[in-house]
């Protein structure tokens, strides 16, 4: 009875803690947060380090923006690839 009760514990904290880290990466899923490269990705400049910093953090998103009509377009640009790939974030394969 002890083990079952244990078990079933254990279960209900890692539900909580996936749900919670689900509702985290979404909240974190922000195209704005891109809003220090759109220099670079619209002219010749290279991308800043503030750039590329918010690049890396939002690399978990890029596929939900390539899926999304709205950003699409910008996200696989020729200038959004330039920026990718200068700041060493590999382009997603989704």
């Amino acid at each position: 009875m002890k083990m079952a009760s244990f078990f079933m514990i254990v279960m209900v904290v890692t539900t909580m803690l996936l749900a919670e880290a689900q509702v985290s990466q979404a909240e974190t899923c922000n195209p704005e947060q891109l809003s220090p490269c759109l220099g670079a990705i619209t002219s010749s400049t290279p991308p800043s380090t503030t750039c590329c910093s918010k690049l890396k953090e939002q690399k978990p998103c890029l596929c939900g923006y390539l899926k999304d009509p709205s950003l699409k377009q910008y996200v696989s640009s020729p200038g959004a690839r330039k920026v990718v790939s200068a700041c060493g974030v590999p382009y997603p394969s989704c």
